[in-house]
């Protein structure tokens, strides 16, 4: 029981990683930014949301498979293959729970007043630093909203990771993939246990999320309020 657990955190929290970076990264570019095509990366972007989660994990697999182009040229140069490894797992987990990072993300730096950023540069700062001091501060609250929501959509994964890592116990079986194999099995005790480290888990993601958003809400009008 404690493997597939352990796993599932491991392979949530690299896929976040993976997602924060990038996400942070490409809201920061596209947020303000208008260009021929933008609404079709923006919709590619956001179609694991919609997707099926087995569609996603076909695509993977035919994208990172022997025969794919990513895959073969992994197998090829590296001699690295990574379907049906628990580096799979994570990148089923990262792809499908990227649009919600990058929706927090580009929400964030929108809602960043551009004015305070345009006082930074009159003062001498770069825009490295500017983003740094800035910007990034700014849009915090909406970026940590981004990594907590896409741990909670990593953490239960299952459709595309049945695809592309399978079910490999201690190899590739997060949570999910352990509760459906149980309940198959017969073995409801294993899968009701299960259940319920996942939900406890994800619960407990977004009642911090909440409890902070509402003190961190509080914080910035008593700030205000000083200001009145």
């Amino acid at each position: 029981m404690l493997t597939p657990i352990a796993l599932s955190i491991k392979v949530a929290l690299i896929a976040v990683g993976i997602d924060a970076m990038l996400g942070t990264l490409l809201a920061r570019v596209l947020a303000r930014r208008d260009f021929p095509g933008k609404d079709l990366i923006e919709s590619c972007i956001m179609l694991p949301m919609v997707l099926p989660p087995t569609v996603l994990g076909y695509g993977l697999l035919m994208l990172l498979g022997k025969r794919g182009p990513l895959g073969r040229l992994l197998q090829e140069t590296l001699d690295l293959q990574i379907v049906f490894t628990w580096w799979a797992a994570i990148v089923a987990a990262a792809v499908v729970s990227f649009p919600l990072m990058y929706q927090s993300a580009k929400a964030a730096f929108c809602s960043v007043d551009t004015s305070l950023e345009q006082a930074a540069r009159t003062l001498g700062s770069g825009e490295g630093r500017v983003f740094m001091r800035v910007t990034l501060p700014l849009a915090y609250p909406g970026l940590l909203a981004g990594v907590v929501l896409a741990f909670a959509r990593a953490l239960g994964e299952f459709g595309a990771t049945l695809m592309i890592a399978g079910n490999i116990p201690g190899k590739t079986q997060t949570i999910p993939l352990a509760i459906f194999f149980a309940v198959e099995t017969g073995d409801n005790q294993l899968a009701r246990n299960l259940v319920l480290v996942i939900t406890l888990l994800a619960f407990a993601a977004m009642f911090w999320l909440n409890n902070w958003s509402k003190k961190k809400l509080q914080t910035m009008q008593k700030g205000g309020d000083g200001y009145a």
